[in-house]
């Protein structure tokens, strides 16, 4: 079983926050996306794995020091989903390749969306699921069909797929491609199956309500908030509700927080109020959303 994990993107919808730390190195729980998804692919024994790159890869790159088993594929230019996994080819066995999208947070049986591939004999396997906000994937039986909303979406599409290499051929090397245009010819064949992973978690941190959306689910009935060994909790700060604390961060006295993400090594000024925030640690991306002393309930 072998796998890339797609983190090279822009992550538009999270800006300014993307402007200063990669979505696949956004904290979840004050660990970091992307080594959670190592985790998930190293339980699988998945060899090669492969890390894509490209927007603020140096961060990811730093990310991966302790991974050294991690094979890193840096992109000088932005190459979607498709190119990149042409790019990927090269380093990667002559076997079905595992798929992830490096902005997810999930619990999905990853051998057994590989294995049921493998049992199939498809050439294609998506991981889908019932999500109504997301779903624009038309299947007919045991096969995908069509792609889009209008185009009868029945389920949606979890980033989590494993694809035949005879497929990734198909794809035009070093060129941007979105591996959907692929999937669009293809299914009208017949040529890409489905695993259902229906009552997996699963979540997409694309925006930031999404991203704290997220922390208030997996924190719900803790008595108190996740906090890192080494933050330091000035005198009088008041702790509501559900949040997290990373490590090496700073809340000055008399501070009040709620519902609020607070990153490694960021600081949070005394006095302050924070309610629904991300504070990144970025003086200018904190003063832009908010995350600033100046707040007042």
């Amino acid at each position: 079983m072998q796998a890339i994990i797609l983190a090279a993107g822009y992550g538009t919808r999270l800006r300014p926050y993307t402007d200063f730390r990669p979505k696949p190195l956004f904290p979840v729980c004050n660990q970091p996306l992307l080594h959670r998804l190592l985790d998930q692919t190293r339980a699988c024994d998945c060899r090669p794995v492969v890390v894509n790159c490209h927007h603020l890869a140096a961060q990811i790159e730093a990310a991966l020091a302790s991974w050294p088993e991690v094979l890193i594929q840096r992109e000088p230019a932005i190459l979607g989903t498709g190119g990149s996994l042409r790019r990927a080819l090269d380093s990667l066995d002559n076997d079905p390749v595992l798929v992830v999208n490096g902005d997810l947070y999930h619990d999905i049986d990853l051998e057994q969306v590989y294995h049921r591939h493998l049992l199939s004999k498809n050439e294609v396997t998506l991981a889908l699921h019932d999500c109504p906000r997301f779903n624009n994937v038309g299947i007919e039986g045991d096969r995908v069909r069509s792609f889009g909303a209008d185009a009868g979406g029945q389920l949606a599409f979890t980033g989590i797929q494993v694809v035949d290499p005879e497929v990734i051929e198909r794809i035009p090397v070093d060129r941007f491609h979105h591996i959907i245009d692929l999937y669009r010819e293809l299914a009208p064949q017949g040529r890409i199956g489905f695993c259902r992973v229906d009552g997996a978690r699963w979540r997409d941190i694309g925006t930031p309500a999404d991203y704290l959306d997220l922390h208030r689910e997996l924190l719900a009935g803790r008595a108190d908030w996740l906090i890192e060994p080494g933050a330091r909790i000035g005198a009088g700060v008041v702790l509501e509700d559900w949040g997290c604390i990373g490590a090496g961060a700073v809340i000055g006295a008399g501070a009040r927080l709620c519902r609020s993400v607070v990153w490694d090594r960021a600081e949070v000024a005394a006095g302050s109020v924070l309610v629904d925030r991300i504070v990144t640690g970025d003086s200018q991306i904190d003063a832009a959303c908010g995350a600033t002393p100046e707040e007042r309930p």
